[in-house]
């Protein structure tokens, strides 16, 4: 069973101490941006699965087991914070997590995140992308976001019950708590 933190009070107690956290969650909820504020202000090595992980220059997908290795020999470090989700990894490295933060905001939030972030930065790529991945949005990815809860958060919890036990899972539901966190953590927003 997963070990879901109700206050964002709990939550920031056990990030404090943190050496190694994931966040998670769909894409546009600010899973990047509260990623590279949380590692800056911990010393965290910030790891963007996007970059590091999943893509090659050209959007071309890294090979699974390529994903894999890089995954295994990043674990393995003292201190880090991974940014993504990729429910596929969870067994290596929710057992050796501090504590998960899952990004779970409604999805026209998601939705409005991820088209303006096309709008400004279109055809760029974001330092957390791989390079040669410039931004872009198409049918397939804002159906993705529209999905996501309904397809991924079951995933979610069923690999947090079997890999993360005692794991300390807190959900960010919106902007608010979002604030609140990093307030509590003493983190400019």
């Amino acid at each position: 069973m997963p070990h879901y933190l109700d206050r964002a009070e709990d939550a920031a107690k056990v990030i404090a101490s943190a050496k190694r956290i994931m966040v998670v969650g769909c894409s546009g909820g600010g899973k990047s941006t509260l990623s590279q504020k949380l590692a800056a202000a911990f010393g965290l090595r910030y790891i963007s699965m996007d970059r590091e992980i999943f893509w090659l220059p050209g959007w071309q997908a890294r090979p699974r087991e390529e994903q894999r290795q890089r995954i295994a020999a990043m674990v393995t470090e003292e201190r880090w914070l991974m940014d993504g989700s990729n429910p596929s990894s969870f067994d290596m490295r929710l057992p050796i997590s501090d504590i998960v933060l899952w990004v779970r905001m409604p999805r026209w939030l998601c939705l409005w995140g991820a088209i303006s972030r096309a709008i400004k930065g279109y055809g760029k790529a974001r330092p957390e992308m791989a390079e040669g991945c410039p931004e872009r949005i198409d049918v397939d990815f804002l159906r993705y976001i529209w999905n996501f809860e309904r397809r991924h958060a079951p995933i979610f919890e069923q690999n947090f019950a079997l890999f993360g036990q005692g794991v300390p899972v807190f959900q960010l539901k919106s902007r608010k708590q979002f604030r609140r966190l990093l307030d509590l953590l003493h983190i400019e927003d």
